[in-house]
């Protein structure tokens, strides 16, 4: 009696890659709270994705409000799902006196969705001291709004 046996087997896989674009992401627009009167206590501005701005404990003139503008970046994502990450918190100084700062925290985001471009609007928290010195404050260097495929 012979038995017959089957020592090795083969099959044939395909293989393929598709190439997506990179994510892009451009400013647009940059962040700016405006003209605010300070206090003798320290305050806050509420300034929200969609350009709303809420004083607390300062006040803001609605006769000279100055330039009120939400961030904005356009994203260009091809279709394709991703995350979005802002600072913790960014500081400002005093272009007079650069020890004279201003902290800004609480970065909300609200993506205005498209099929393959999405428009990012950024609103934050301002936070001034009690008695916060008047002049321009600014940071040259920014701060990171980074978008990442998932």
């Amino acid at each position: 009696m012979s038995a017959n046996s089957q020592n090795s087997a083969a099959t044939t896989v395909n293989s393929r890659a598709t190439i997506i674009e990179p994510i892009k992401i451009t400013k647009s627009v940059d962040l700016d709270f405006g003209n605010v009167i300070s206090a003798f206590n320290p305050g806050k501005v509420v300034l929200s994705p969609n350009g709303d701005r809420i004083a607390q404990g300062v006040q803001i003139s609605s006769t000279f409000p100055g330039n009120v503008t939400a961030a904005e970046a356009v994203v260009n994502h091809g279709n394709n799902k991703y995350s979005i990450t802002l600072p913790q918190s960014f500081t400002l100084y005093s272009q007079e006196d650069p020890n004279q700062t201003l902290f800004i925290d609480e970065f909300k985001v609200n993506p205005e969705t498209g099929e393959t471009l999405d428009i990012l609007k950024i609103g934050a928290t301002l936070n001034l001291k009690a008695k916060q010195p008047a002049g321009l404050y600014t940071n040259s260097s920014g701060f990171n709004v980074t978008v990442s495929y998932n």
